[in-house]
């Protein structure tokens, strides 16, 4: 894994993560679990750890279990996001991103205890590693196992990063 920021960043300053495989993800989340166990984690974004490990849980399953109805994005939202799959799966996620219609503007945020989160997150990512999803994208289309593992990759990287361990 890379980290341009490996110190702990400023105060309020999200880290810059890149994780090149499903391990990395793994243990970065459980770096920052124990972190929290040591009272070594504080965080510039939103969410609790727990709760930022399930989002990340709930949306690498998704694509094995199927997704909510209302997950649907309309066509023009589904062409122009699709024209940016590559820099996405590539660069990365931005933060801030909603989706319309959905209350909080996205799914899978109730509030979890790390423990509970960390294991939904190793088990969702142990079997996106090991077999390719088969339902399709509902923004990006159908995707081969690595676009899927990169996709998930890029979701963790910009969540984690919200999590800073001292």
């Amino acid at each position: 894994m890379d980290t341009t920021a490996s110190a702990a960043p400023p105060a309020g300053t999200r880290r810059s993560l890149r994780f090149n495989t499903i391990d990395e993800a793994i243990a970065e989340a459980e770096r920052l679990a124990a972190a929290e166990r040591a009272g070594e984690l504080s965080r510039c974004g939103n969410w609790a750890l727990g709760q930022a490990l399930g989002h990340l849980a709930t949306w690498a399953t998704y694509p094995f279990d199927g997704y909510p109805d209302r997950v649907r994005a309309p066509l023009p939202v589904r062409m122009i996001l699709g024209l940016m799959r590559n820099r996405i799966l590539t660069r990365g996620m931005t933060s801030g991103v909603r989706i319309r219609g959905i209350p909080d503007g996205t799914l899978g945020i109730e509030p979890l205890d790390t423990e509970e989160g960390l294991r939904r997150f190793r088990s969702a990512f142990e079997r996106l590693k090991s077999r390719c999803p088969e339902i399709v994208n509902p923004v990006f289309g159908k995707l081969t196992h690595e676009q899927w593992m990169q996709l998930n990759l890029r979701h963790a990287e910009l969540h984690l990063g919200f999590q800073l361990p001292r």
